[in-house]
């Protein structure tokens, strides 16, 4: 039995705290190596602006992990917001307006979700599987199948525009960090999220409202989701019904990837940041390297299977918060 504490207290950093910054640090390493295209600006630029949807979904599933739950549904979201956004636009809404009524949109989901999941006792699981398949039908119905072209050069410049040198979705996807960051650790809200990830009955106890503020992190989930989506609308200047399919399964693993609990209680949004950089500079390193769409998803389905093991690790360990 190795009972080094200099060997153990490097073991509870790397599996507490370094673990995703270490995973991050040699991707950069050795995809630098492998293709001398890595590490230009442009590249690193073009990442974390068709990373920011991404970086957007994932802020949302953090709280909800967190909690102890679960939403599968968020790619369907995207596809909703992306087409609602696009129809409103095309019926001669003004942009501001549309924007602002598919985020509520988004809102009002996240409530649906929530308070089935609350008050109905429907497993997250369950019900946010049974969100996938409604959204989606919805999406594909309201489109016909056919994306909704938008023309509106504003619209557009959400997805595309610069504010100096930096693209506009990542000035955004930084903005909704910040939030979460803030959200999660300097208010009540952030400490319920914790409290009841850690031990929802104890919650109860304490006096927090738990399904209340269960229902709030999935409004909060699917407001964030739909500036996601709209996101991406704006960048393929289309709403399209089968946008941010199979997106989820990304957000869930950056966010495991970033040190997030499956088991809940635990999570910090800069982890799942770190997190988001591993799945998407994996991605772009893959591509750059010309690794068929096959062995990608072979190679990111061992790297989501490392981060839950990681996890489950971290949980037997006693090392969760």
């Amino acid at each position: 039995m190795n009972n080094n504490p200099i060997s153990k207290s490097l073991t509870h950093y790397i599996l507490d705290k370094g673990s995703a910054v270490l995973g991050l640090v040699l991707l950069f390493i050795v995809m630098s190596i492998l293709s001398a295209d890595f590490l230009s600006l442009d590249n690193i630029l073009n990442v974390f602006r068709q990373s920011a949807v991404l970086m957007i979904m994932a802020v949302a599933m953090t709280f909800i992990i967190i909690t102890g739950g679960i939403d599968l549904s968020v790619g369907s979201q995207v596809a909703v917001s992306g087409v609602v956004v696009a129809g409103m636009i095309s019926a001669g809404i003004p942009m501001p307006l549309a924007v602002l009524l598919t985020i509520v949109i988004g809102g009002i989901i996240g409530l649906c979700t929530g308070a089935a999941i609350s008050f109905q006792r429907i497993p997250p699981f369950i019900m946010t599987l049974a969100m996938t398949t409604i959204l989606s039908g919805i999406a594909f119905a309201y489109t016909k199948g056919t994306p909704i072209v938008i023309s509106s050069p504003d619209f557009s410049f959400l997805g595309r525009g610069y504010l100096g040198v930096i693209p506009i979705p990542i000035c955004i996807a930084i903005i909704v960090v910040i939030i979460g960051y803030i959200l999660l650790t300097h208010t009540r809200f952030g400490r319920f999220v914790y409290a009841i990830g850690d031990n929802e009955e104890t919650a109860r106890l304490c006096g927090i409202n738990v399904p209340y503020a269960k229902i709030g992190v999935y409004v909060f989930g699917g407001m964030v989701t739909a500036l996601g989506g709209i996101l991406l609308a704006s960048r393929l200047s289309a709403g399209t019904p089968n946008s941010g399919t199979g997106s989820e399964l990304d957000a869930i693993a950056a966010v495991v990837l970033g040190g997030t609990s499956l088991f809940g209680g635990e999570g910090k949004i800069m982890g799942t940041v770190v997190g988001v950089c591993i799945i998407s500079f994996l991605n772009n390193g893959l591509n750059l390297l010309n690794v068929t769409s096959y062995n990608q998803m072979l190679i990111k389905g061992f790297v989501i299977l490392l981060a839950v093991w990681i996890s489950t690790l971290k949980a037997r360990k006693g090392l969760a918060h």
